[in-house]
């Protein structure tokens, strides 16, 4: 007989949560010969979707300008479903911000660079991200801010 506190870590679902690709100043900016300029910003979630059931989602924007006008805007959010059940309190900040996020990021870095490819530009590959660097950097914020300050912080939601 299987013992119900046994810790549970599995993936239910992997998806496109959203995509969205702009490029408002076509096509007259494609005639530039300018090598545009490349802001990309990544963020990540998490949230409750059912007892021992959460969402994690990771969001790439990737943008693209010549001086002043966008070439192209992508955004994009990959999304996981994950049942995590068992497991101390203490362990789930890390197993949402760290590992779940580290199976959707892959996901998302084929299909922004698929977007953008099938847009007409040459893709643009994510770099490889360190979740835990991140995670730990975020705590560490957290822990130097006032109370209220944290509460607003943690981009994790847990019930």
């Amino acid at each position: 007989m299987a013992d119900s506190q046994e810790p549970v870590f599995q993936i239910q679902r992997v998806y496109l949560k959203e995509a969205s690709l702009e490029q408002p100043n076509s096509p007259g900016i494609l005639l530039e010969q300018e090598q545009p300029a490349v802001d990309i910003q990544l963020g990540v979630e998490a949230a409750p979707v059912a007892d021992g059931i959460f969402e994690v989602a990771v969001t790439a924007t990737v943008q693209t300008k010549i001086k002043d006008k966008t070439v192209f805007l992508v955004e994009a959010k990959q999304a996981g479903i994950f049942e995590i059940r068992n497991l101390p309190e203490d362990q789930m900040g890390p197993i949402l911000s760290i590992a779940c996020p580290q199976i959707v990021y892959p996901y998302l870095r084929g299909n922004v660079a698929d977007l953008i490819q099938r847009a007409g530009f040459p893709p643009v590959n994510l770099a490889e991200i360190n979740f835990q660097a991140m995670y730990e950097q975020q705590a560490a914020a957290a822990a130097g801010q006032d109370d209220q300050a944290k509460e607003e912080a943690p981009r994790i939601i847990l019930s």
